[in-house]
């Protein structure tokens, strides 16, 4: 099943378009279902300046998630070499997505989860250079990604120092 576009008269694979969104939306659906007995210990830190509201986040990261899997439909669709190495980098980037919310909600180490957001950080910058060797756009696609990555990380890094023990 395919729909045409009015680019270069490429065909949308609808199925793998699907699959391509279903993936880091279940990622991060998952992540937040084993996460949500947690979510309301967010709201008793302190918080740096500038730190949106806890329902902000959810909405923020769909989105974020649906932009990831049109990134990597892009990545599938382009046809050319190093697909292997960028989809390897964007498996990396989602293991540390995924590990993230467990750390800092579940176990509540916001020190460790920091170190794993900056971990998460390089892996989306890294992935961003993998992409564009393949797709520019599916690489333009994860900036939005990489800035919110790095507004959470002055969140987290926030928590950690506002929330001594």
């Amino acid at each position: 099943m395919s729909v045409h576009t009015f680019q270069n008269d490429k065909k949308i694979n609808l199925p793998s378009l699907a699959r391509n969104l279903a993936f880091p939306l279940f990622c991060g659906l998952f992540a937040g279902f084993l996460s949500r007995s947690h979510f309301c210990a967010y709201e008793t830190l302190q918080k740096p300046p500038f730190a949106a509201p806890a329902a902000v986040f959810p909405i923020i990261w769909t989105l974020l998630y649906l932009i990831m899997g049109i990134s990597s439909y892009l990545l599938f669709q382009a046809d050319r070499p190093y697909i292997a190495d960028a989809f390897g980098i964007y498996l990396m980037q989602m293991f540390f997505n995924f590990i993230w919310p467990l750390v800092f909600f579940n176990l509540g180490n916001h020190l460790l989860a920091f170190i794993l957001l900056a971990a998460l950080w390089f892996a989306i910058l890294q992935m961003i250079n993998e992409f564009y060797a393949v797709s520019r756009a599916a690489a333009l696609l994860q900036l939005p990604y990489l800035l919110f990555v790095t507004y959470a990380g002055y969140l987290n890094l926030g928590v950690v120092l506002l929330n001594k023990r």
